[in-house]
């Protein structure tokens, strides 16, 4: 199956299934002398691991990374760099009942479609569960990019109709400490205690609710995306629209721009170090990227997650000999899975920026 690849220079590409008896990855082009901390890759993947508290799945995973090859002695070797992480509690079962049945807003009748066959034990390859090879491979791409001393740091900003304030970005570690001292993941204190028991709610009535995560990333040097296809934002985008459960993404100013004047949206430039290559700009409606390529501003993004599809109760549906029947959710999922999905949009805009500064050293003059 085509499309398990993401990334030019630094590129990657995930296995697995849902139920299958591993999921991983594999980097290709990985500078050598990267410092890699097994600690750090597992402490990532312990932000989207299931069975995190009350309100995420109840699966029990470790998500234990081992790493097979390409590091040595602490240290990336310029060879691709393999990890594989095992599924240790699968249920199969719990999906026996919809083995002929194509569940609402699942992948059940595309897959079906396309390949004639499909693993409905949790969705096979089109579950979430993939996105953990991708937080692994983020985690050595965040190590590659701390080399730069580029941040990218993403919270919880919007659950349902909760929305949290505009937070400033003066100090993310701070925004971090208070992000992973709450169990829905916004960096606001009152607004998590709202989203917290919502989602809860949500989660006893047997449904389940969308939301919304805000990312910044920090110290990105200026030139980093291509001029057309490969704009900067539209490779973030990209990465962001892969990710299960993704229907919006918006950068900068986002879908609010179209609402606003040129006069009011322009970013006018200033030269606070009287530098040519140390323009900065009022402010920052652009999101940190002109005409594809970052400016040197902080980038940031918004992305939109749909409500999970699985609900905990009865839905008509149609079963592959095209009759009309019944399904209720059964299993273990989540009720609203942004919580989860902060570390995997982290990973996701690392691989983009660490791809890309990747492909800006091609022309690097120094």
């Amino acid at each position: 199956m085509a499309g398990n690849s993401f990334g030019d220079l630094f590129r990657i590409t995930t296995f697995g299934e849902s139920h299958g008896a591993a999921i991983g990855v594999i980097i290709d082009g990985c500078p050598p002398n990267i410092s890699v901390d097994e600690s750090f890759i597992q402490s990532e993947l312990d932000k989207r691991r299931p069975g995190q508290s009350k309100i995420t799945t109840q699966r029990k995973e470790s998500d234990t990374a081992r790493i097979l090859s390409g590091v040595f002695e602490g240290k990336t070797t310029g060879t691709p760099v393999a990890m594989v992480i095992p599924n240790e509690d699968q249920r199969s079962k719990d999906y026996s009942h919809i083995k002929d049945k194509y569940r609402p807003s699942h992948a059940d009748y595309t897959y079906q479609m396309k390949y004639g066959i499909r693993d409905y034990r949790g969705g096979g390859r089109s579950s979430a569960r993939e996105t953990a090879a991708r937080v692994a491979a983020g985690a050595v791409a965040k190590s590659f990019l701390a080399q730069a001393g580029i941040r990218i740091f993403a919270h919880v900003s919007g659950v349902g109709k909760i929305e949290a304030p505009n937070l400033a970005s003066d100090d993310l570690d701070e925004l971090l400490h208070i992000r992973e001292s709450n169990i829905v993941r916004c960096a606001d204190p009152a607004t998590a205690n709202e989203m917290i028991d919502f989602i809860d709610g949500i989660r006893k009535a047997g449904d389940t609710v969308g939301g919304r995560i805000s990312a910044i990333v920090q110290n990105v040097p200026v030139g980093l995306g291509e001029p057309v296809f490969d704009k900067l934002h539209a490779d973030l985008a990209k990465a962001m629209m892969s990710i299960n459960a993704v229907h919006g993404f918006e950068y900068g100013s986002g879908f609010a721009g179209s609402e606003m004047q040129g006069s009011e949206h322009n970013d006018i430039f200033v030269n606070p170090a009287h530098n040519a290559a140390g323009l900065k700009t009022l402010t920052n409606f652009s999101g940190g990227i002109q005409g594809g390529i970052s400016n040197g501003m902080e980038i940031t993004f918004r992305v939109a997650f749909k409500p999970v599809a699985t609900i905990m109760r009865s839905q008509q549906t149609v079963n592959e000999a095209g009759e009309t029947t019944e399904i209720t959710g059964k299993g273990r999922h989540d009720p609203c899975v942004v919580p989860r999905a902060v570390i995997i949009v982290e990973a996701m805009a690392a691989l983009v920026i660490a791809d890309h500064l990747l492909r800006n050293r091609i022309y690097d003059k120094t």
